[in-house]
């Protein structure tokens, strides 16, 4: 023989591993699982919590500020300007403990005007900002 081995007989074992059987298993195991898989995750009914926010308790002591969509900023329900913004922004900044600003800016306005309201707050020390959102209406 050319390759030095000796001849196979009939009575002799083959050395290889035939996969054939091994390939079947897994796709028996495969099918199963792709079986079963769906229905496990299935059986299980569970009822989740909803949660819903609080509503927003405004303290008196709360600076409430909107900005409607032309770009008008009110603090309390009372027109203001920037550069008075900024006065009585400086003036409630010296209180302890600092009261909170609650912006409600209209969905339609311009981000920057909303951007001059928070820089002004902030050149003056005015810090605790929250943002005030309608909640999700939910059907």
């Amino acid at each position: 023989m050319a390759g030095g081995g000796s001849p196979i007989k009939e009575g002799d074992y083959n050395n290889e591993i035939n996969i054939v059987p091994l390939v079947d298993i897994m796709l028996v195991l495969l099918i199963i699982f792709i079986i079963t898989v769906p229905v496990v995750t299935k059986a299980v009914r569970v009822n989740l919590p909803t949660n819903f926010n609080l509503p927003t308790e405004t303290k008196p002591e709360n600076i409430n500020l909107s900005v409607d969509f032309a770009g008008q900023v009110y603090w309390n329900d009372n027109a203001i300007s920037l550069e008075d913004l900024a006065k009585s922004a400086l003036v409630e900044a010296q209180k302890t403990p600092q009261p909170e600003v609650h912006i409600r800016a209209d969905k339609r306005v311009t981000y920057a005007y909303v951007a001059d309201v928070l820089t002004t707050l902030q050149r003056n020390f005015l810090l605790k900002v929250a943002f005030i959102a309608e909640p999700p209406h939910i059907d």
